[in-house]
């Protein structure tokens, strides 16, 4: 993932969703190269955002206000207490998209957005238990 304000939004990933930074790579001018923020189960890699158009990479990648705020993902993280996840989370500042609820195919979730507009996913569904 790659934020504008990279620094800005790994403060607000952990506080609102419980990541911890593994490590976290910033240059003299305070850009992040490269982050990982660990999850109980998985980490997210993440970086600044940058104006180079020779970097192969950038090519690649838009951020969701150049996409008149939609996403081409959307991560789902699984969590233990979708409840309690859903009340940090919103004391935080995130931006509910879609409140919680208990799924039909099992699970509860809900869906936010980050300060930079990313969405995420978090709920208790689970498709590796009980295999």
């Amino acid at each position: 993932m790659r934020y504008e304000r990279a620094g800005e939004a790994i403060e607000f990933l952990c506080a609102a969703f419980g990541f911890e930074r593994q490590a976290v790579f910033a240059g003299d001018d305070g850009r992040v190269h490269h982050a990982e923020l660990a999850f109980p189960g998985g980490m997210v890699m993440l970086s600044s955002t940058s104006d180079d158009a020779a970097n192969e990479y950038n090519r690649t990648t838009a951020q969701p206000r150049e996409l008149g705020g939609r996403n081409t993902s959307a991560p789902y993280i699984v969590v233990a207490d979708a409840d309690a996840h859903y009340a940090r989370a919103v004391a935080a500042g995130a931006t509910v998209l879609r409140e919680i609820r208990t799924e039909d195919y099992g699970g509860r979730g809900y869906t936010c957005a980050d300060p930079e507009g990313f969405v995420w996913n978090f709920g208790t569904y689970d498709p590796w238990e009980g295999r």
